[in-house]
C-alpha cells in the first residue's frame, strides 16, 4: 500500500454527488483548496426516511489512477437540519441592570494581598479548599470554573464541533464507527447545513451559510499545556502506590523529563506548564500521558488522553484561551490573551454577523444590540481592585462573557490504556492555551509552580514543671518522681529531644532551664508544613508534642503527661501555675473556649500550660509546665543563634542550670 499524498474527497447524497479538487501535498497543507460547496438534492420530509450523506476519499495517482481509500457514511442528518439564516450564535445579554460582575464585595491591602495570594488560592478557593486558598475569596480577583469532565463534554460548547465536526474514515465496506476499530484509516473534517429551498425557482435564493471562514493554510501556534494534578490513578507499585511523571507529545516533539517524577502517591500534584510550538493542522494531536517511573524496569504507561487542537482553535466558542472574569493588567489573573477584549468584542460580532459595539468618550458606557450597558451598573457590587485596566476594556470583557464563550477553566480528563481500552485508568486536571502566531505575541503565562515551603525553626525553652504526679517511693517512704521531659513536632519523631532529669521531685516540682530546637518547612499559604517518609513528602498542620516522664533505672520510665499544641491556634498561656488549668484546653469551637492564637503571628509565648493523662476515657490534669515558644525564620534563626540544651552558642537567651535541691543521684547497680 502506497501513502496517500494526493487525496480529494466526493461527497454523495440521494443520487447527487461533487467532488473536491485535489489537494496538492498532504504532508504540506491537509487542508483543501476550496471550503465550501453546494449541493441541491431532493430529501424526504421525513428524517427517517433521508438518505445518508457517503464519504469518499481518493488518492490522485499518476496515470489517473484515482483508488478509494478511506470510506465513511453519515446516516443521521437531523443534526444538520438548519434554518436559512441559522448561523452563529445570538449572545445572550443580561437583563437591564443586572451586575455581571463575580467580584468579591471586600478588598485586602496591598501587602497582605501579595503575600496570601498565587494561583494556588484561586485553584483550592474553586475546589472548595478553603483552609489552602487563603484570604483568596475576599481580594476580589476572578474565581476559576472547574469541570468535572473533558472541555469537549460539556453540553454548552457541543463538543467544540460546531465549526468543523471529524468523521472516521474506513478502508473497505463501510462499518458502525468505533474508537478501536483497526479499520480506521484517517479522518475527515467537515460540517454539513441542510436547510430547504424556496419550492418558486424565482424567488430569492436563502443566505449561503460558511460566510465568515478562517484561512485555509496552516497556521503556526504556540500551546502552552498547563497539568496540574491527577487522582484515583492505579497501582503500579508492591506498595500499592506508583511514580508517575508526565509526558506530552505533539507532532514529533516530547517533553517530559522522567527524572522529574513524584514518588509514591496515586494523587500527584505536578504544577508544570509545557510550551510547544507546532503548525496546525499538520500537528494538531496533543497526546498527555503518565508514566509510571522505575529504577531497573522499564517504565510502565499509566494511561494517556488526546485533544484535538484543530477542534479548539476554530470552534466559535473560542476555546483556544478562556475569558477570565474581569480585564486584569498585572497580578496573578492578569491578561494573557493576545487580543483585547475590545478586539475580541470586535471580531466576535463580525463572525455572528452582529453590529460593531460603539463605546462612549470614556469607555464606561457602549452600546451593544440596541442597549446601552454602563460599567457601573456591572460593577456595581464589586469593590475594583488594583489590577484592573481601563474601563472600556473591562466593559468589553462584560459584553464577551454574555456571548457564550468558554471561559477561564480547568478540566479534568480521562486516563486511557490501549491495554484496557474504555477502562477509567485515573483523572488528570489541566487546560490548554492555543495563540496563533499572527496575532502577535501572548501574554505572560501563568506561575503554577507548586508552591515551596519556607524555613522555620520553633524554638522551646523548658524553665520548671510544677504539681506532676509522683509515681515512686523514696527510702523515707514519700512520694517522689525523677522528673524529664521530652518533645517533638508531630511526624517529625525522629528528631525527639528531651532534657537531663530532675532527681527526686517531692511536690511534683522541675527546673530544667533547657532548649529544645525544631528546624521544620512550612507552607504559610496551606498553613501545614512537610515531613518525609522515605520518599514520600507528606503535608500535616503543625503541632508540638511535650511530654512529661519518670525515669526509672531498674524498668521502664512512667509517663505522666502530654501537653499537644497546635501552632497555627495555641491557647494563650496562663501567667501563674494556679491560673493554669484544664479550660486552656478546650475545643476552640466552643464559644466558652480559651483564646487561641497563632505562634507564626504572635511569635513569642511564655507562660504556663497544662499537661494530662487519660484516665477512663476522660482528660485529667497531671501537671503544669512553664514554657517559652518562639518562632523564628530561617533568617532570623541565623541572625540569633541558640543551640540545644545548654549546649553553644547558649544564647539568645543564655540558660543556666537551675538551683536545684541538693540530692544525690541515683547509683546505676
Amino acid at each position: 500500500m502506497r501513502s496517500v499524498l494526493s487525496p480529494s474527497l466526493m461527497v454523495e447524497c440521494a443520487g447527487e454527488a461533487v467532488q473536491t479538487p485535489p489537494i496538492r501535498d498532504l504532508q504540506q497543507n491537509p487542508n483543501f483548496p476550496i471550503n465550501v460547496f453546494l449541493m441541491r438534492v431532493h430529501l424526504p420530509v421525513e428524517e427517517a426516511f433521508m438518505p445518508p450523506i457517503e464519504l469518499k476519499v481518493m488518492d490522485n495517482r499518476e496515470f489517473g489512477y484515482k483508488p478509494v481509500v478511506g470510506q465513511a457514511s453519515v446516516r443521521s442528518l437531523k443534526h444538520y437540519m438548519c434554518e436559512p439564516s441559522a448561523e452563529g450564535h445570538t449572545p445572550r445579554l443580561p437583563p437591564p441592570g443586572m451586575g455581571q460582575s463575580l467580584l468579591m464585595p471586600l478588598s485586602l491591602p496591598q501587602e497582605e494581598e501579595e503575600e496570601c495570594v498565587d494561583w494556588w488560592s484561586k485553584f483550592y478557593a474553586a475546589t472548595g479548599d478553603l483552609a489552602k486558598s487563603g484570604a483568596y475569596l475576599q481580594t476580589g480577583l476572578d474565581s476559576l470554573k472547574v469541570y468535572n469532565c473533558e472541555l469537549e463534554a460539556v453540553a454548552e460548547f457541543q463538543a467544540l464541533q460546531d465549526f468543523c465536526q471529524t468523521f472516521r474514515l474506513y478502508r473497505g465496506r463501510v462499518r458502525e464507527e468505533a474508537s478501536d476499530d483497526p479499520l480506521v484509516v484517517g479522518e475527515f473534517k467537515g460540517l454539513f447545513q441542510i436547510y430547504p429551498l424556496p419550492e418558486d425557482p424565482t424567488s430569492p435564493l436563502p443566505p449561503r451559510q460558511f460566510q465568515e471562514l478562517p484561512e485555509s493554510q496552516p497556521q503556526k501556534c504556540l500551546v502552552r499545556v498547563y497539568i496540574i494534578r491527577a487522582f484515583n490513578l492505579p497501582p503500579k507499585d508492591r506498595n500499592g502506590l506508583c511514580d508517575p511523571y508526565v509526558r506530552v507529545t505533539l507532532g514529533k516533539k516530547k517533553l517530559g523529563d522522567r527524572d522529574q517524577y513524584l514518588p509514591n502517591t496515586l494523587e500527584p500534584v505536578f504544577g508544570r506548564m509545557f510550551e510547544l510550538p507546532c503548525v496546525i493542522p499538520l500537528e494538531k494531536d496533543l497526546q498527555i500521558s503518565l508514566f509510571d517511573y522505575d529504577l531497573i524496569l522499564p517504565d510502565q504507561k499509566i494511561g494517556s488522553t488526546s485533544i484535538d487542537l484543530e477542534n479548539r482553535l476554530l470552534s466559535h466558542f473560542r476555546a483556544n484561551c478562556g475569558l477570565p472574569q474581569s480585564y486584569c493588567i498585572s497580578g496573578p489573573c492578569q491578561w494573557r490573551d493576545q487580543l483585547l477584549p475590545t478586539q475580541l468584542l470586535e471580531s466576535v460580532a463580525r463572525m455572528r454577523g452582529l453590529a460593531l459595539p460603539e463605546f462612549s468618550t470614556e469607555g464606561d458606557r457602549a452600546t451593544f444590540l440596541g442597549r446601552t450597558f454602563l460599567l457601573a451598573e456591572l460593577e456595581s457590587k464589586a469593590t475594583p481592585h488594583r489590577h484592573l485596566g481601563p474601563p472600556r476594556e473591562r466593559l468589553a470583557l462584560h459584553l464577551l462573557r454574555t456571548c457564550g464563550l468558554v471561559p477561564e477553566h480547568l478540566e479534568t480528563r480521562t486516563l486511557y490504556h490501549s491495554i484496557q481500552p474504555g477502562i477509567d485508568q485515573g483523572k488528570l486536571q489541566m487546560w490548554v492555551d492555543i495563540f496563533p502566531e499572527g496575532f502577535g505575541p501572548p501574554g505572560p503565562a501563568f506561575n503554577i509552580t507548586p508552591r515551596k515551603p519556607k524555613r522555620y525553626e520553633l524554638r522551646c525553652i523548658i524553665w520548671n514543671t510544677q504539681d506532676v504526679d509522683l509515681r515512686d517511693i523514696s527510702i523515707t517512704g514519700q512520694r517522689m518522681s525523677d522528673v524529664y521531659v521530652k518533645g517533638w513536632l508531630d511526624g517529625l519523631e525522629e528528631d525527639r529531644q528531651r532534657t537531663d532529669v530532675h532527681y527526686r521531685s517531692l511536690g511534683g516540682e522541675g527546673n530544667f532551664n533547657w532548649r529544645f530546637v525544631f528546624p521544620f518547612e512550612f507552607l504559610p499559604m496551606e498553613q501545614q508544613y512537610l515531613w518525609s517518609l522515605d520518599e514520600t513528602v507528606l503535608k500535616v498542620p503543625p503541632k508540638l508534642i511535650i511530654q512529661v516522664w519518670d525515669n526509672d533505672k531498674f524498668s521502664a520510665d512512667d509517663f505522666l503527661g502530654v501537653l499537644e499544641i497546635r501552632l497555627l491556634s495555641i491557647p494563650l498561656p496562663a501567667r501563674r501555675p494556679r491560673d493554669c488549668t484544664l479550660k486552656m484546653l478546650q475545643d476552640e469551637s466552643d464559644s466558652r473556649s480559651h483564646k487561641r492564637t497563632s505562634l507564626f503571628k504572635q511569635r513569642v509565648a511564655r507562660g504556663w500550660w497544662p499537661c494530662t493523662v487519660q484516665e477512663e476515657g476522660k482528660q485529667r490534669l497531671s501537671g503544669k509546665m512553664e514554657l517559652t515558644l518562639e518562632m523564628l525564620t530561617d533568617q532570623e534563626a541565623e541572625e540569633r543563634p541558640a543551640g540545644r540544651g545548654r549546649e553553644e552558642p547558649n544564647m539568645n537567651p543564655t540558660l543556666h542550670p537551675p538551683v536545684k535541691a541538693d540530692f544525690p543521684k541515683p547509683q546505676q547497680a
